[in-house]
């Protein structure tokens, strides 16, 4: 096991030479605003250099851990990403790299993760996530998913995470057991937008020579059939009605569940679930039932979801709470459509579900809590 927790990365790009000025950044929203005469002080140009400073901490920490992984005798292979590699196109069903330089895992053509870096040791898999958040309270859904998803890839290995954050980021004390975090001091990427904005010339790219160093096509990874899957949980977990706890609470269906994010547990007819929010109207909408699902919250407990699909690449979320009707517009051309796609040729009559049958869902769920 790496000896990972609270160290302090050096801070310093002496050792990078002009290397992060060699990744792919978009500058031109930055230069427009500037152009505006909005200054520093605007709101909109904070956040738009915020996002802009989190792209370039990112490749900052992945260098610095680039060379880190290889002088650390424990760590046996590293990913490659970026500038670091010649430009491929990502591959379906397995472990890449993308034309963006991200590594990625995408089933079919969709990308279901992304991962800032890939650490291994013997019996280790670190995935790292470097980011500027003030808080990461809110990680611990992308931290499942991912570490889920590399479960079921690598199986031999145990699957850690590591958090790379500026000092004084708050929520670490939340993280889950799996979860370790390495501090920075106070990182700022200006130098780096005023070289990019200028145009400045660049020395040559520092590379890493290392026997360590990984291409992502070259790790083989356990199968994933991601529809496949998805159509043996949905019908496993409607073995018994409403609802088979047995199967909902073991293991390997809680870890598919923190990939998908939510399980699907059949549907309800539009008429039924209009009764759920008498309130809401649908203009226009070509729904004639609504897919129920299960996520699990930030708190440990479980709630029930919805996807009503009013046209072909027209898909809301609703989540019904004590705080009102929340709807989120799904991606038309994102993994959840494509999910509603395969769900319409697998759902027959068996999966309608009534409203009884819903609130004793709802019911059961209600009692239930999560790691």
């Amino acid at each position: 096991m790496l000896t990972i927790n609270d160290t302090v990365i050096p801070s310093g790009d002496e050792e990078l030479g002009d290397n992060l000025l060699y990744y792919d950044y978009n500058i031109d929203h930055l230069l427009s605003l500037e152009a505006k005469g909005l200054n520093m002080e605007d709101e909109a140009y904070i956040s738009a250099f915020r996002s802009f400073e989190g792209e370039v901490y990112e490749n900052y920490i992945y260098e610095k851990l680039l060379r880190y992984a290889a002088n650390e005798p424990q760590i046996k292979r590293f990913i490659i990403k970026g500038p670091h590699k010649h430009r491929t196109r990502a591959q379906s069903d397995a472990l890449s790299v993308s034309w963006k330089g991200q590594i990625i895992y995408r089933a079919r053509h969709k990308e279901i993760g992304e991962f800032d870096g890939l650490l291994f040791t013997d019996k280790e898999l670190y995935f790292v996530e470097m980011t500027l958040v003030k808080s990461v309270s809110n990680l611990k859904k992308r931290l499942r998913k991912k570490r889920a998803l590399l479960e079921v890839l690598f199986p031999r290995y145990q699957v850690k995470a590591l958090l790379v954050l500026n000092e004084g980021a708050t929520g670490t004390s939340d993280l889950p057991l799996f979860a370790s975090v390495w501090l920075t001091q106070p990182y700022s990427a200006r130098h780096i937008f005023e070289r990019l904005s200028v145009k400045s010339p660049r020395e040559p790219m520092r590379r890493i020579l290392s026997p360590k160093i990984t291409h992502a096509e070259e790790i083989k990874t356990a199968s994933f059939k991601y529809y496949a899957t998805l159509t043996w949980m949905l019908r496993s977990l409607r073995g018994k009605a409403p609802l088979d706890l047995e199967f909902f609470n073991r293991g390997a269906t809680q870890r598919y569940h923190d990939i998908y994010t939510k399980v699907y547990v059949g549907y309800l007819a539009i008429e039924d679930f209009k009764t759920l929010l008498p309130n809401t109207t649908f203009e226009g909408s070509k729904a004639t039932y609504a897919v129920v699902a299960i996520e699990k919250d930030h708190s440990g407990g479980y709630f029930l979801t919805y996807f009503l699909r009013h046209a072909a690449k027209k898909l809301d979320n609703i989540t019904l709470s004590a705080g009102g009707v929340k709807t989120e517009k799904k991606d038309p051309f994102g993994i959840t459509l494509t999910e509603m796609n395969h769900l319409e040729k697998v759902m027959d009559e068996s999966f309608h579900l009534t409203l009884e049958h819903h609130n004793q869902i709802l019911d059961l769920i209600s009692e239930m809590r999560h790691k």
